[in-house]
């Protein structure tokens, strides 16, 4: 996915000033465009499913619905909108969820001031944006959730497509995008999924995140 000219970003938080702060950061910066805000998760959907933007920025904790309510709304709906969510959590498992919901990423607030128009360039070019900190601290959590010695084989037994497409469904590609980027139909896309259900027992897209996660397979900032 090739980063856009003009990225077109919705934002989507209930405290007024804080939308105000965001809004303020990203416009100096040329390439990057606020086409909507929302105060609660449900009209960030609904704004998702209007405007299309690229990036969609969204507090994790919000009314009505909440940020991670809201990602999986969005990304159940199979458009090409990239979730950014900003969050006061650093707890390992508000962060898991997160991705195994379907988020490109993350941002701590804290760093908002530096990172966001950075976090949005790289969400909206189709990557990860994890900090390395939490990255370590996801791996150890999924960690205490079993893993095997021999992971570290069983990816190495995978054909270098299979590797292609088990990372790209941990970063919460759907079949048509993964088919698109990697040039080949969704089918077939199903079935490497199939393959590699049978040579690592994955089934859900959890599986593949904790997968991805403990190999470090996974893109970190």
């Amino acid at each position: 996915m090739s980063r856009p000219d003009i990225i077109r970003v919705i934002l989507a938080d209930d405290h007024l000033v804080v939308r105000a702060g965001l809004k303020a950061l990203l416009s100096t910066s040329k390439d990057i465009e606020v086409v909507g805000e929302a105060s609660n998760g449900r009209d960030a959907v609904a704004l998702v499913e209007r405007l299309t933007p690229h990036v969609a920025v969204l507090d994790l904790d919000m009314p009505q619905m909440d940020g991670l309510s809201a990602t999986k709304a969005i990304v159940e709906k199979g458009g090409e909108t990239r979730v950014l969510i900003l969050t006061m959590h650093t707890e390992d498992e508000f962060l898991i969820n997160l991705l195994e919901a379907g988020a490109a990423g993350y941002l701590v607030k804290n760093a908002a001031d530096r990172e966001l128009a950075d976090a949005v360039r790289a969400v909206a070019a189709g990557d990860s944006y994890v900090q390395a900190s939490a990255a370590r601290a996801l791996a150890r959590q999924v960690s205490k959730r079993g893993e095997h010695a021999d992971e570290r084989a069983q990816y190495q037994s995978l054909t270098e497509r299979e590797r292609d497409v088990l990372v790209h469904v941990a970063g919460g590609y759907s079949a048509s995008e993964i088919g698109e980027k990697l040039f080949i139909s969704p089918k077939t896309v199903e079935t490497y999924k199939q393959r590699i259900t049978e040579k690592l027992g994955l089934s859900h897209r959890s599986d593949y995140v904790q997968f991805c996660l403990r190999l470090g397979l996974l893109k970190t900032v």
